[in-house]
């Protein structure tokens, strides 16, 4: 025999109740006498308890009423045949009377007790689970209506009562025993004292109606059907990816159902715990599913974790003082303070030094707490004994739940890290000796964000999402776009990631979308967005859409967005960038960005400013991580003057190699900002920087390679003919290295600390003496690279492969 039980959502519409007859016709077609226990239509309760709160203020309620009866008789005349309509009609009817008479008597007397209360929100209960009988006994002859309050026995603590469990039981195994052929309808949540008056079983009352009937009639299973697939891995309101779970031991489950998760509560479990029957959680809208089974053991998970549950809204008080260390019976006298009062403590945590404690409480309950306890310890108070009370509000908790944590080392450790990198701060932290759960209290600001970066960093068989918002919309940005859209499956398939640019912004419009730009027509959602560009905006609007693992990429050359970087890390939010004048910058600036990345737990990426997609930065950073020690750093770090160089050769003059390169688009619109060197000087002061060394700009020593009347020249033009001019100048330097078996190379030096860029002439053994095209070049020498140094070599410009080195780093944030 099972006892299935259906929510109000199962009960609250034509459809469902459709749905839910046939899934009790298929057990009763299956040989199966079960128990069906039902809530109230949903959103009935609620109202209901709205009338009577009205009435008992003055105000009428009679339009309310209308509405409650409406929507028991559409039932009625969309599911029952006209002939059997009007007993059901009479019943329902006679109900409603009752229920009038019994507003207008609260709207006379503009009072409410807790047994008024209880009998008005009764009649939610009876009216569905009358109506849904003669539905069914339409369909199989032998359903049967049963007030649960007939046999269900309870003290008089209205509101919450308390189940006579032996009495229940007794009248329960009758009431079944009497009716042998009959399938029984029973009202969840309302039950009687022993006067007969009606008593309610307070939160999830409807779950207990059902697990007190299977306890007592040793029930095969209890199904709690509802409008999820299960209890799943977290809120999915907030967080998307959550998934239902397969089976629960009842520990985990009353774990995760104390701390937030609505589909079941706790008491409901503990008949079935004491009998070991399992509860099955089952969706009416998908009843194919298995759902989720509650048992006293589940089989083995590869997950440290089963859920992560939560809960909006508390509030904490802090208690602390030396007249708390080593005094005897004072959490005692704190406790039962809050006990005789009724205050309901949800996590308490304490200090070794016993100088504090800490404990969540509803936030209705905060003053009067706070009151009480002044008032109890007046005297400690009054001599500096106890420090002032604090009270802290709009705080949640946010705690995994599961029986394999005490098996697995290192749950803390991710759990904290997660919280960390995403900027979460924890006010503070409690777990049970059983180490079942780790509960953790933070702003109710970030809950969302904390259970989706939580969700990501447990459960490893989904990609982790990171949230990107994008300046620049360039040649580099667009190939980004293009390469993040292009290899989407393999990213998620790969790495386990999935981005979603979330924010876009160029120097004209900006547009967000927390649930992802798609990247085919960005484009198109940038160009219809009525917001103007504006970079503090763009950055004031990121840090308010609070999303997990979130990632601001610069793709431009603009000065402008480097002023923001700092405030950036120190919002817990990573930054990739190929814009290098931040880095390039004063030492203090890159130190700042450094330190602001470190001290928040995220990540400061940009491999693109010294050689676009070539792993520079990296390989060096690695050298140094692994104790290696740099000697000397040589490289050629301008693919324009590299280009250059390498077609300055034979009968060529340097006139017309440099407009050849300005007329592939290797330089910019005036050849000069890439033949002074400037750029070439940002890298490897950036190198330089990052070999550890504390150098500004003008530390580097740049070797000019033009002459000055070159520099000089008014306009481009100018420019032009002027290098026309020092034809002899450059082609004695081009035959002068020629005749020596030598190329000329524009060479960045680092070592002993000092930087240079000078204009050089290598021969064959030189490892830049091959270099081609517009290659970029670099070698290390280091105490392990001595003899044969290391060397990276290959384009150093361009869209696609400086994107592509933005796509690494990204990829590299969502490793970490």
């Amino acid at each position: 025999m099972k006892v299935l039980k259906f929510g109000g959502t199962s009960v609250g519409s034509v459809s469902s109740i459709t749905t839910l007859l046939q899934i009790v016709k298929n057990e009763v077609e299956e040989g199966e006498r079960p128990v069906v226990v039902l809530s109230a239509m949903s959103g009935v309760t609620n109202l209901l308890i709205n009338m009577a709160e009205q009435a008992a203020k003055g105000n009428e309620f009679t339009a309310q009423l209308a509405e409650l009866e409406r929507r028991h008789f559409d039932v009625v005349k969309s599911l029952l045949d006209i002939q059997n309509q009007n007993p059901a009609f009479t019943r329902l009817k006679i109900h409603f009377n009752q229920l009038e008479e019994l507003l207008q008597g609260v709207l006379t007397l503009r009072e409410l007790t807790a047994k008024t209360r209880d009998l008005i929100v009764s009649f939610g209960e009876r009216c569905s689970t009358l109506m849904i009988s003669k539905i069914a006994a339409q369909h199989f002859g032998n359903a049967f209506f049963v007030d649960a309050s007939e046999v269900l026995k309870t003290d008089s603590a209205f509101g919450n009562a308390r189940v006579d469990t032996a009495l229940s039981e007794l009248l329960i195994r009758d009431l079944y025993a009497s009716n042998t052929d009959k399938v029984l309808f029973i009202t969840g949540f309302i039950a009687s004292n022993e006067a007969g008056q009606i008593t309610t079983l307070g939160r999830g009352g409807s779950d207990y109606t059902a697990a007190i009937f299977g306890a007592a009639l040793n029930a095969q299973e209890i199904q709690i059907w509802t409008d999820v697939n299960g209890m799943m891995t977290a809120d999915p309101r907030m967080v998307k990816k959550a998934f239902p779970l397969s089976e629960l031991t009842y520990t985990e489950a009353m774990e995760l159902s104390y701390f937030g998760a609505k589909v079941i509560y706790p008491p409901t479990m503990i008949p079935a715990f004491l009998k070991k029957i399992p509860i099955v959680i089952k969706n009416t809208f998908e009843p194919e599913f298995a759902g989720t089974v509650i048992q006293h053991q589940s089989k083995a998970s590869n997950q440290p974790i089963k859920g992560i549950s939560s809960i909006n809204n508390i509030s904490i008080l802090n208690l602390m003082g030396s007249g708390m260390v080593g005094k005897s019976g004072f959490s005692g006298r704190l406790f039962s303070l809050l006990a005789r009062e009724q205050i309901n403590v949800i996590l308490i945590t304490q200090s070794s030094s016993e100088h504090s404690i800490t404990f969540a409480i509803q936030p209705g309950d905060a003053k009067r707490a706070k009151a009480i306890i002044e008032q109890e310890f007046e005297l400690e108070i009054l001599a500096n004994k106890l420090e002032p009370i604090t009270v802290e509000e709009n705080l949640a908790i946010l705690a995994v739940v599961g029986e394999n944590m005490k098996q697995t080392p290192g749950v803390s450790g991710k759990l904290f890290h997660a919280l960390g990198r995403n900027g979460v701060n924890v006010r503070a932290i409690a777990q049970g000796s059983s180490e079942y759960n780790i509960s953790v209290i933070i702003s109710e600001h970030d809950l969302a964000k904390a259970l989706n970066a939580v969700h990501d960093a447990f459960f490893v068989d989904l990609y982790k999402t990171l949230h990107a918002f994008c300046l620049g919309t360039g040649n580099i940005g667009k190939t980004l776009f293009s390469q993040l859209n292009a290899h989407a499956d393999f990213l998620r398939n790969e790495n386990g990631i999935q981005v979603k640019v979330v924010g876009i912004s160029n120097t004209r419009k900006m547009t967000f979308d927390a649930d992802g730009i798609e990247l085919n027509n960005w484009q198109a959602s940038l160009d219809e967005s009525n917001d103007k560009a504006d970079l503090r905006l763009f950055i004031d609007t990121m840090k308010s859409m609070n999303l997990p693992n979130c990632v601001f990429i610069d793709n431009t050359a603009s000065p402008v967005p480097v002023e923001f970087y700092e405030e950036v890390l120190n919002s817990a939010i990573s930054v990739v960038t190929c814009n290098k004048i931040g880095n390039s910058g004063s030492y203090s600036r890159y130190k700042a960005f450094k330190d602001a990345a470190r001290t928040h737990g995220v990540d400061f990426f940009y491999e693109t400013n010294v050689g676009a997609g070539l792993p520079i930065i990296r390989t060096l950073r690695d050298l140094m991580n692994s104790g290696d020690r740099v000697q000397r750093i040589e490289a050629i770090l301008s693919g324009t003057i590299s280009f250059i160089f390498n077609q300055f050769k034979g009968d060529a003059n340097f006139h017309d190699v440099v407009k050849l390169a300005q007329e592939k688009g290797y330089t910019e619109p005036d050849p000069r900002d890439d033949l002074r060197g400037t750029d070439f000087m940002r890298k490897i002061l950036i190198l330089a920087r990052d070999a550890g060394h504390t150098l500004e700009a003008a530390d580097v020593q740049i070797e000019s390679i033009l002459p000055t009347a070159c520099l000089d020249a008014a306009t481009v033009d100018d420019f032009y003919a002027a290098l026309k001019a020092e034809d002899a100048y450059f082609t004695n330097l081009k035959q002068q290295a020629e005749s020596g078996g030598k190329v000329l190379r524009y060479i960045g030096k680092l070592e002993d600390g000092k930087a240079s860029i000078t204009l050089q002439m290598v021969d064959e053994n030189h490892p830049f003496y091959m270099l081609s095209g517009s290659d970029n070049i670099i070698s290390f020498t280091t105490d392990r690279y001595k003899e044969r140094p290391l060397v990276v070599k290959g384009p150093g410009a361009g869209a696609e492969v400086t994107a592509a080195g933005v796509f690494a780093d990204l990829v590299n944030v969502g490793a970490n």
